[in-house]
């Protein structure tokens, strides 16, 4: 490592570089203003921390960490407590609890680091692992013992640079895929991506929209947001806490603060049944693409008008007629996002243990405690 080379951690935004944004241009989620939202309302279990790149004294790479404290929430969701679960819960917090992600646990994909043309990956990823180190040392001091140090969400070319001695002792693992839904050039509206599908998939359109007859659909402003506070909690946390696993909850006034600073890059869309808010989900412009970011429903709602499809179906809508290129759907509920044209990304990521004999099991245990997700992938287009 050229010793021209350093890096400074930052703990608020107001102490970043002036020309910080000038690395973030081609990702939404390392500018200020996103990484105020962190500041102002990351999950109370996290803290992130900003870090800057330097070659002498000039900015090139910019990065984030968050901490997580896994013991302060219910990791394994609410709809298994068997034993196994259980012991799981235990074991994972008193081995596993303390984290620390460099890059961003809130999103999939690689939304942790963006370098210049004068730092290359490989230089970038072994600065940020000396960045991981002197992280270490100072949660050690204030009485913090970091269990895991994890490198995440990097797609097959992307983990090449990490095949390098400083993480050779570093696990390499995979977790769920991110979900990518391709716009096709041929697509010049909505109507042409339906007209591109299947006749069962066509079919299943037609059954989702006559099923959400009565729904009206609103983009909702800050005030608005505001106004509804309360009741988008409580239909977001309906939705969070049968996740099969968690590392975080969002705080009540997460949207709030999301708004507040993206502006009209943060759109949140409600769904209401008369004057009632029954769901809700949100999008984030992020250059060419769009990424879906979190949502709600009233389960029962959502059962009984097939809710979450109509939802996906009014986000490709968006994307295609506003002209955007690809809209990241992420993890979670991976059949039903390929059955609307999704398709799976590998993604990879880095972990290892302070212990070094716990290190040597690590492998094994992640696979332990990563939920299998057993699903089937659809192609809803003609052949």
């Amino acid at each position: 490592m050229k010793s021209n080379f350093s890096f400074k951690i930052y703990s608020s935004t107001k102490d970043l570089s002036t020309n910080w944004d000038s690395l973030a241009i081609n990702n939404i989620f390392l500018s200020k203003d996103y990484l105020t939202v962190l500041e102002k309302s990351a999950p109370r279990n996290m803290v992130c921390h900003f870090i800057g790149l330097f070659l002498n004294d000039e900015l090139i790479g910019i990065a984030l960490s968050q901490y997580i404290d896994l013991s302060d929430v219910h990791s394994f969701g609410e709809r298994d407590h068997c034993l196994k679960t259980m012991f799981r819960e235990f074991t994972f917090k008193r081995l596993s609890s303390n984290v620390l992600v460099m890059g961003n646990n809130m999103l999939t994909g690689q939304n942790g680091c963006s370098f210049s043309k004068k730092l290359s990956i490989s230089e970038g990823m072994i600065l940020l692992e000396k960045v991981a180190e002197e992280l270490k040392i100072t949660f050690r001091k204030k009485g913090i013992n970091i269990h895991l140090t994890i490198f995440k969400d990097f797609s097959q070319s992307d983990i090449k640079p990490f095949e390098l001695p400083e993480f050779k002792s570093f696990y390499k693992f995979t977790t769920q895929p991110n979900m990518i839904f391709q716009i096709r050039e041929s697509w010049k509206t909505f109507d042409d991506y339906i007209l591109d599908k299947s006749k069962k998939y066509r079919d299943q359109y037609k059954r989702a929209r006559k099923k959400a007859d009565g729904i009206t659909k609103k983009k909702l402003s800050l005030e608005e947001i505001t106004a509804y506070n309360a009741r988008i909690y409580e239909l977001y946390m309906n939705v969070a806490k049968n996740a099969p696993f968690n590392t975080f909850y969002l705080p009540e006034n997460h949207f709030v603060s999301f708004k507040k600073s993206l502006k009209d890059n943060f759109l949140f869309y409600g769904y209401f049944l008369g004057d009632e808010l029954i769901g809700f989900n949100t999008l984030i412009k992020n250059g060419a693409d769009i990424d879906t970011y979190f949502l709600g429903y009233d389960e029962k709602h959502q059962r009984e008008k097939m809710l979450y499809l109509n939802m996906l179906y009014d986000m490709i809508g968006y994307s295609i007629n506003k002209g955007y290129k690809r809209i990241i759907f992420a993890r979670t509920a991976l059949e039903i996002k390929s059955s609307v044209g999704a398709n799976p990304i590998s993604m990879y990521g880095l972990m290892k243990h302070s212990n070094p004999f716990i290190n040597l099991f690590v492998s094994k245990t992640f696979s332990y405690f990563e939920p299998k997700i057993e699903w089937q992938q659809r192609n809803p287009f003609k052949n």
